[in-house]
């Protein structure tokens, strides 16, 4: 992606995002109007909108260049949606989550503090696999709540190994939801932050199934979970790249 007019940015944090499973899902507006931040609006994509749970491994994680012990490789499923900003005439489009679950107390108090994500800590596992014939497939499970005795969810993508991945055509539903290069995050004062994310354009695997399982009200509300339980209008896998995430910038 192309620098923000050239001002002076400070990366906040550097990672690799690797095996991305990105399974998205036609939404009622009016049902995410009240989580859009102030400043932006829904971004849409041929006149819909669209929700996605994006499941991903964060890897070689650094803040500010330090590596923490025993926090630098883990496992991300977040819930989100897409919006766009008018900052001096440029359109920015972007992300704004509703739910990120993260297997660490650490991480999710990090991102809350830094940026006010909605970010929570839940047990996690992921696995990625590959067979002699070229298909991979990747899940990722999470606690269904953080109750004692909570059943899992999981989010499993399969890509077949008749394709390989390719960047995807620039008017594609896979495009539109892999190369939003902003985030924005409602604060408590109702304000919003924005931030920019610098990654290379991600190759994809656009014939891809998934399969989205188990109890996901209690971290998506019923609404959303109802969605959720409907047929995806587009499945993805994306192999992923290394990532520079910089400092917030208040609206």
């Amino acid at each position: 992606m192309n620098s923000a007019g050239g001002r002076s940015r400070q990366v906040f944090l550097t990672a690799e995002w690797r095996h991305l499973a990105m399974v998205s899902y036609s939404v009622d507006p009016t049902i995410l109007h009240p989580y859009v931040p102030a400043g932006t609006e829904l971004d849409l994509w041929n006149g819909e909108a669209l929700v996605s749970v994006i499941g991903f491994r964060f890897l070689d994680t650094r803040v500010l260049g330090i590596g923490i012990p025993f926090h630098r490789n883990f496992e991300e499923v977040n819930l989100r949606f897409y919006v766009r900003s008018n900052r001096s005439g440029q359109v920015r489009h972007g992300v704004t989550f509703i739910r990120e679950l993260v297997p660490r107390r650490a991480i999710a108090a990090a991102g809350r503090a830094a940026y006010n994500e909605p970010y929570i800590a839940v047990p996690m596992l992921s696995t990625v696999s590959a067979n002699t014939a070229g298909a991979k497939s990747v899940e990722y499970r999470w606690k269904s709540s953080r109750r004692r005795g909570a059943g899992w969810c999981g989010l499993r993508v399969e890509a077949p190994g008749t394709t390989e991945p390719a960047v995807p055509l620039s008017d594609s539903q896979a495009c539109f939801v892999s190369e939003h290069y902003w985030g924005y995050t409602r604060q408590r004062d109702g304000r919003t932050l924005e931030y920019e994310v610098e990654h290379a354009r991600w190759r994809v695997w656009p014939e891809a199934t998934a399969s989205l399982e188990g109890d996901l009200a209690p971290w998506y509300g019923p609404a959303l979970s109802e969605i959720l339980r409907a047929k995806p209008c587009s499945v993805c896998l994306a192999e992923g790249s290394a990532v520079k995430v910089f400092k917030p910038t208040r609206l």
